[in-house]
């Protein structure tokens, strides 16, 4: 089982909810969160901002699957433009569903 993390634009991050979904993909983790890139920032006027608003889109698949989400992602939260974000791939040992105790997806 691979968890895949994408921190993205957070108007791209519905629509790539969606995907996931018509994809079979059904379960998902969306956070808000707060960061900066390669570019440290952005610079309005005057202003500077640190820190952006983004939001992280995270799914636990099994091997096979990963091409598939990571092609989904890249397909719905591209615009071309820096600040489109990132897809981090670690490995998941083990999973299991609180309520019942079930091993795995």
């Amino acid at each position: 089982m691979k968890m895949i993390r994408a921190i993205l634009r957070p108007e791209a991050a519905d629509g790539v909810a969606e995907a996931f979904s018509d994809a079979g993909f059904h379960s998902m983790t969306k956070i808000n969160v707060f960061g900066r890139g390669k570019q440290k920032g952005i610079t309005v006027g005057s202003t500077h901002y640190d820190e952006l608003s983004k939001t992280m889109v995270m799914v636990v698949v099994e091997d096979n699957d990963v091409d598939e989400i990571i092609k989904l992602v890249k397909y719905k939260a591209y615009t071309g433009n820096f600040g489109d974000g990132k897809i981090f791939i670690t490995s998941v040992d083990d999973a299991y569903t609180v309520r019942t105790g079930a091993k795995g997806l």
